[in-house]
């Protein structure tokens, strides 16, 4: 697993709409890329929905933020569509972006998923930190407690 300070690989993905997204389109930004297992899931839903909810403080903060699974584009649309989600979701279906990385997989009722990680990457596209395992409950206030530390600390 990519850690703090390893620069965030370079992507350009897909989103919900069919519209190519590059890491280069965050240049400048803090970033919060948040992988998860699959579309219209609990856990999923739960994340998809927080992140939404909290938005306008993502945003007041100066944060993007934008969510990836193996999931195509059509998935990714009827997901975002059946939740009115506001945050883009990308579609990695060959897993190429979250095998750069080191996200592990692992298996439930027979099937293998992608674990739930989310990285903080900082203006000039350098993981700043690494969230392994997380639980979708809450997992954006922390993201934007943590952050804001981080942005204390590079004024």
């Amino acid at each position: 697993m990519l850690s703090a300070g390893n620069p965030f690989p370079n992507f350009s993905l897909p989103n919900q709409d069919g519209k190519t997204i590059n890491l280069s389109d965050f240049a400048g930004h803090w970033l919060v890329v948040y992988f998860y297992p699959k579309d219209d899931t609990p856990g999923c839903t739960i994340q998809g929905k927080s992140f939404t909810a909290a938005k306008a403080d993502f945003d007041a903060a100066g944060i993007k933020v934008i969510g990836v699974s193996a999931d195509d584009v059509a998935s990714h649309k009827n997901f975002s569509n059946k939740f009115a989600f506001t945050i883009e979701l990308l579609a990695d279906t060959d897993a190429r972006l979250m095998k750069s990385l080191g996200i592990g997989q692992a298996e439930s009722k027979g099937m293998k998923f992608w674990e739930r990680t989310s990285f903080v990457v900082d203006p000039k596209g350098v993981i700043r930190k690494v969230y392994e395992k997380v639980s979708p409950e809450g997992h954006e206030r922390v993201l934007l407690g943590d952050i804001a530390a981080l942005q204390a600390k590079a004024a």
